[in-house]
């Protein structure tokens, strides 16, 4: 009976807690941060001499990541911080929901109509069904 009891209470206390953990994940910009730029090889949240923070800087590219509402933000900060370190500037929106694919089809756009020298990925469980904007 108490092995029983115990099943039932792993059962329930085990996919709460794994999801309680993907939550705060999902809602923290900063560990998307460390993960992507420590998967790129690149260094996370470098502070330049102007006092900026650049969310993450690799051999190439000056990148902001941001949740994916927020990408108009991200395609000025990414060009400011791409002028400030002479790479060129990238975009990472987190994506976490279908709904927020419209954000990164409003931000490829804009990229795509003029011109900018953007490179844009995505990171979450969601992906875009076309190649991103710039990608290599």
């Amino acid at each position: 009976m108490r092995a029983a009891l115990l099943r039932v209470v792993a059962s329930i206390v085990v996919p709460l807690s794994v999801f309680a953990s993907a939550s705060v994940c999902a809602s923290n910009e900063a560990w998307y941060q460390q993960i992507w730029c420590e998967g790129q090889r690149g260094r996370a949240e470098v502070e330049l001499p102007s006092g900026h923070r650049v969310d993450c800087l690799t051999q190439t590219h000056a990148i902001e990541m941001d949740f994916a509402r927020k990408w108009p933000e991200a395609i000025g900060q990414s060009l400011h911080y791409a002028m400030l370190t002479g790479k060129r500037p990238g975009i990472v929106l987190i994506i976490n929901t279908v709904r927020e694919l419209r954000h990164f089809a409003s931000a490829r756009s804009v990229i795509e109509h003029y011109h900018l020298p953007v490179t844009l990925w995505t990171l979450g469980p969601l992906q875009p069904r076309r190649p991103p904007s710039n990608s290599q």
